[in-house]
Parts: structure tokens; C-alpha cells; sequence
């Protein structure tokens, strides 16, 4: 089994910036695909942004240009860097792992970005 721990989330100004992480532990494969989603307060889940094992992303277009995802392989751990943030992503963010057949997620850290 796979467990995801989060972090990193907190209260920010428009503008600013922060970095959340995601460290997986258990039985990870060498090939797989982590990403980043968030939940808005009675909103669906939506996808932010992933990462292939082979090092392939893909964005939201509403994050383009300002988030960036990236992992440290050794320490099965993934970041989304956040810039210009703004209120709009506000949310909670979870750390997904896919690997066929199942997704695992995080407990979720909430981020809130104030005007």
C-alpha cells in the first residue's frame, strides 16, 4: 500500500507565492504518474497539474505560466511550486499517485489566498 503525507499549505496575499510537497511511502513503482489537484469549497475536484515518471507534464490553463510541478525521484517526493498567486486558488490541495490499476491520494492541505 501507498500512503501520501502533504504539506506546505497556509494563508498568502494575492501575489505570493508557496510551495507544497508530497512525500509517498510504500510500495512505489519505478513508473507511474503524481499530480496535483484541488476542491474549492463546493466545487468538484479539478485537475492542477501531473508529472510522468518519465517526466512529461501537463497544467490546468488557469496555472499555466504560474505553477510548477516537479519531484525529487530519490526521496519519492512531489512539489508544486505556486507564484502569482491568486484568490481564485483558494482551495485544498491533494497529492495523487497513480499507478495502474489505483490512485492514491493525500489527506489534503489547504491553501487560501487572500485579496
Amino acid at each position: 500500500q501507498v500512503q501520501l503525507v502533504e504539506s506546505g499549505g497556509g494563508l498568502v496575499q494575492a501575489g505570493g507565492s508557496l510551495r507544497l510537497s508530497c512525500a509517498a511511502s510504500g510500495s512505489i513503482r519505478s513508473i507511474n504518474v503524481m499530480g496535483w489537484y484541488r476542491q474549492a469549497p463546493g466545487k468538484q475536484r479539478e485537475l492542477v497539474a501531473t508529472i510522468t515518471s518519465g517526466g512529461s507534464t501537463n497544467y490546468a490553463d488557469s496555472v499555466k505560466g504560474r505553477f510548477t510541478i516537479n519531484t525529487d525521484s530519490a526521496k519519492n517526493t512531489v512539489y508544486l511550486q505556486m507564484n502569482s498567486l491568486k484568490p481564485e486558488d483558494t482551495a485544498t490541495y491533494y497529492c495523487n499517485l497513480y499507478q495502474v490499476p489505483v490512485r492514491y491520494w493525500g489527506q489534503g492541505t489547504q491553501v487560501t489566498v487572500s485579496s
